[in-house]
């Protein structure tokens, strides 16, 4: 099972990333991607389910998560969708995989998607919580249903100053509260939630974070170094590796009915699941549905 005594290190570009591995070294690679706020103790429970069927497995903690760090002080604290695809593209190299399947949900289901759309070839299947998270930013202004928006107050919160001193001040029970919200029927203990909670404890947690939620709205400049890719991605291209959804009929940030019309976006071989009694955080909830969507894409 993958755990924090398992940590090793890699340096990209901008970053020395810190993550765990399991599995034989010459098995076909799956890299679990986490989201916020969690951290690589979301695939605890899929990891030994992966490696027993002959998989390897790579959990990298993303830029501004646990012991993952910047290079130099002068690199842009970006957590723009870019960034986090760069990231793993350049994981994808430094690990010298020609092809993997890529697995994750929210910020990393997002750099799923994102090498999964821009560098198919690197990609040989891909599980992705909640559809096409591409992020539609020259579109952002359009506002939402009146019952889509009261779900994102906490982006709308994170556009403010005060939102970025509450989750300096505060960031463990504010990243409690949403594990709660998003996921009201996972009974998670203290114990669970600290395992997590270490990684915001990150010196570029909040800035990462606080990036994120404005550049995606237009509000913040992004890193110049990502450009190309955001010109890109603005035109929402199409993902066309095999590709299954999971979608918890529990979630309490993106309800499952909203990613139906997600498939338009998916041009190759694509199943939608959805997952009754979870949230939003689906490998920690349910390990066992979420590994044997990683096992039945590859099938695809």
């Amino acid at each position: 099972m993958a755990n924090a005594s398992n940590l090793k290190f890699v340096r990209t570009g901008a970053l020395e990333i810190a993550y765990e591995e399991s599995g034989a070294a010459d098995a076909p690679p799956v890299f679990l991607m986490h989201g916020f706020p969690y951290d690589a103790r979301a695939y605890d429970g899929v990891v030994p389910l992966l490696t027993a069927q002959g998989f390897r497995t790579i959990v990298p903690y993303l830029r501004g998560y646990g012991k993952t760090s910047f290079l130099t002080p002068e690199t842009t604290r970006s957590g723009q969708q870019a960034a986090l695809g760069h990231d793993l593209l350049e994981l994808l190299d430094v690990f010298e995989v020609r092809q993997a399947v890529l697995a994750g949900y929210d910020w990393g289901g997002r750099a799923a998607c994102v090498v999964a759309a821009l560098w198919p070839e690197r990609v040989r299947a891909l599980v992705t919580c909640n559809g096409y998270n591409i992020q539609n930013i020259p579109a952002s202004v359009e506002p939402a249903a009146p019952e889509a928006e009261h779900r994102y107050w906490y982006q709308y919160y994170f556009n403010t100053e005060r939102g970025r001193a509450g989750l300096a001040r505060n960031r463990r029970d504010f990243c409690r509260l949403l594990w709660r919200l998003w996921s009201p029927t996972w009974k998670f203990d203290e114990a669970t939630f600290e395992a997590t909670a270490i990684s915001f404890d990150n010196p570029d947690f909040v800035d990462v974070v606080i990036h994120s939620y404005r550049h995606r709205y237009g509000n913040i400049e992004g890193d110049p170094a990502f450009e190309d890719i955001e010109v890109q991605l603005a035109a929402q291209p199409a993902i066309t590796v095999p590709a299954i959804s999971l979608n918890g009929a529990d979630n309490g940030v993106h309800p499952e009915e909203t990613t139906i019309a997600h498939k338009k976006h998916f041009s190759g071989p694509y199943e939608r699941r959805v997952i009754a009694h979870a949230g939003h955080n689906i490998p920690q909830e349910v390990p066992n549905l979420f590994a044997e969507a990683v096992i039945n894409v590859c099938a695809l």
